[in-house]
């Protein structure tokens, strides 16, 4: 490790511009995706903020793909609607990236929400392989890097840790 001497003068200027709702992407093959969109959800229960799960899990643990994609359909129009009324500070659409590259969602309907949302709503989108015409939509992106994983050395997923 190379020590460095901490920085004594500021980096950057404060921004000119004026706050708004920004549409905020956390996608790439490493861990914390969710996690950055929205923090452990347990805080948020515990908290009695609202978290909706809409589909029903892995795609691969689906016993039927037509029922999932259907349930992709509608909780996009829930979530759609969410986003749209204004009445949400952040709308987080986690693991929204595999309907969308499976095809169970149209991506027009996604970018045409996010360019006509009000205009205090934040959106933060998850998932790998984000569509580059969401990145290129996108306020902030971000990309998880895959370094080490425990799972690779044969830890199996933890609840409240790596589910």
């Amino acid at each position: 490790m190379q020590i460095e001497t901490p920085p004594t003068e500021k980096r950057y200027d404060k921004p000119e511009g004026e706050r708004r709702g920004l549409v905020i992407v956390h996608t790439g093959d490493g861990k914390g995706k969710s996690t950055a969109g929205f923090g452990e959800h347990r805080i948020f229960e515990q908290l009695g903020l609202p978290i909706e799960g809409l589909g029903d899990g892995f795609s691969w643990k689906s016993q039927d793909l037509e029922h999932s994609a259907q349930l992709a359909r509608d909780g996009w129009q829930k979530a759609r609607a969410a986003i749209m009324d204004g009445e949400h500070f952040m709308v987080t659409l986690d693991e929204l990236t595999y309907p969308l590259i499976y095809g169970w969602l149209p991506l027009e309907d996604v970018l045409q929400t996010l360019r006509e949302r009000p205009r205090d709503v934040h959106v933060v989108i998850t998932g790998r392989r984000c569509p580059p015409e969401i990145i290129e939509l996108a306020d902030t992106v971000t990309e998880m890097t895959l370094v080490k994983h425990a799972f690779r050395a044969g830890i199996p997923a933890q609840r409240g840790i790596e589910d």
